[in-house]
């Protein structure tokens, strides 16, 4: 598991945030995120867990806000759902992301997640922001 960094591979052209193949779960306790990143199956070498506190969420991701409303307030889920990683943040929620490029990946990520509460699990697809609770 590594700390997040935002790239420039994880926003659109726009400068939203959209990292497609990752599932993105928030977790109420840092613990609980601890837990279910240790659990996981074995990352792909080339896309780690990345771990976002809650500080993160709110210093990375607050701000691609904007990419995902400019010039216009954003018609998809790009934007709602950076806003609800951010309310979720200022409640001291921290988050996972988990790269999960394919649906067996996805289920197996969630089979782990559901053992402890979450708050929130979105998975990023090519044009799609599935949620996965």
């Amino acid at each position: 598991m590594q700390d997040f960094e935002l790239t420039s591979d994880m926003l659109t052209m726009g400068g939203a945030f959209y990292p497609t193949g990752y599932v993105f779960l928030m977790f109420p306790r840092l613990e609980d995120a601890k837990y279910v990143a240790a659990e996981l199956p074995a990352a792909n070498p080339g896309k780690p867990t990345l771990l976002l506190t809650a500080q993160t969420v709110l210093d990375q991701l607050l701000h691609t806000i904007a990419g995902a409303d400019d010039p216009l307030p954003s018609v998809g889920a790009e934007g709602a759902s950076v806003r609800e990683y951010v309310e979720l943040a200022r409640q001291g929620h921290c988050a996972l992301m988990v790269y999960a490029s394919k649906a067996k990946d996805s289920d197996a990520v969630m089979a782990v997640a559901r053992s402890v509460p979450f708050s929130c699990a979105k998975k990023y697809r090519t044009l799609v922001i599935e949620d996965l609770l």
